[in-house]
């Protein structure tokens, strides 16, 4: 990551490059390598897809992301990580019927409140959407010490959404959200019940949509006095032909309407892009944000030159007009 020199002047920069960029009108792949800034310096066991991560109650990092049983990975100081296992050693047999006897388990999402961890997550198979969102929890989040809290919300293949990619978020008044989907109709959300976790209700919200289009990866985070939805636009998953770029959008209603920068409904294909591939970096996305000490941290895989997928971890400044941007 940035040093503390860096940090402290890395906004700054990265607005005068924005401001010279628009100014000098570059052609648009030049503008992008100029734009956004490479990942911050990690080290160790970096091979993840669909990163999430959190800061634990000791300081530490315990990030968690797609694989067979879900994958571990811990770091103290949020460069160097090293591998700790998997959510669930024994397996998760409670997932089969969704991933066709697959362990895979994709884009979970790991928060930390009132002294537990959770974790929400997916079961399904590639192009389907008969999927399912399931919850896990943990006082400690190590491996084998999750425990199944069961089925948040399935899709079925005559539904015209897509239960995978969850990302919880708990509003100014306390209630509790979860939002998700892939491609379909768009991103959805759903009301939990803060004391199990689960779905409350039967409404279901549409919070964003390119019709039929390529979006996925909702996550929602609350700062000032808008809520703040990430999403990945395109594709993911083809290694360095990948085209997944980093979009938001903002509300000062968690559940909508969001419009990205020029007013534009993100349920009308609206987004605002902050991240996309530029040299060596590829697809850029999936991305979770938490907040630190020193910023709001972005947290996402990318891949290389060779295809492989990378952790990328960047910091999030906003602008005068209380949009965010990456440094």
């Amino acid at each position: 990551m940035p040093s503390p020199k860096l940090k402290r002047y890395g906004a700054a920069v990265a607005a005068l490059v924005m401001s010279l960029l628009l100014a000098a009108a570059l052609p648009a792949e030049a503008a992008a390598v100029l734009a956004y800034p490479n990942p911050g310096r990690v080290t160790g066991d970096i091979s993840v897809h669909d990163p999430s991560m959190v800061k634990t109650p000791s300081g530490t990092y315990l990030l968690v992301h797609t694989g067979d049983n879900l994958a571990i990975k811990t770091s103290a100081d949020r460069i160097a990580f090293r591998n700790a296992g998997t959510v669930f050693p024994g397996g998760a047999p409670w997932t089969t019927t969704y991933t066709g006897g697959s362990r895979n388990l994709w884009a979970p999402d790991i928060s930390y409140r009132n002294g537990r961890y959770y974790l929400y997550y997916s079961a399904s198979t590639f192009g389907s959407n008969r999927s399912a969102i399931f919850l896990a929890t943990s006082t400690t989040g190590a491996s084998g010490t999750w425990t199944n809290q069961g089925l948040v919300i399935e899709t079925r293949t005559s539904d015209n959404y897509n239960a995978i990619d969850p990302n919880l978020i708990v509003d100014a008044q306390g209630r509790w959200w979860l939002s998700f989907g892939s491609f379909w109709s768009g991103i959805k959300m759903i009301s939990l019940d803060p004391a199990t976790g689960r779905r409350s209700g039967s409404t279901l919200y549409s919070i964003a949509g390119r019709n039929g289009g390529a979006i996925e990866a909702p996550h929602i985070v609350r700062h000032g006095s808008y809520y703040y939805q990430y999403v990945s636009f395109d594709l993911c998953c083809r290694g360095a032909s990948s085209t997944y770029r980093v979009m938001v959008g903002r509300s000062t209603s968690v559940t909508g309407p969001y419009v990205d920068r020029n007013g534009v409904a993100m349920t009308s294909g609206g987004g605002t892009e902050i991240l996309a591939g530029h040299g060596s970096i590829h697809g850029p996305g999936h991305q979770a944000v938490f907040t630190d000490v020193d910023a709001d941290v972005l947290v996402y895989h990318y891949y290389a030159d060779n295809g492989a997928s990378r952790l990328g971890i960047n910091l999030i400044a906003y602008d005068s007009a209380g949009w965010p941007y990456v440094y």
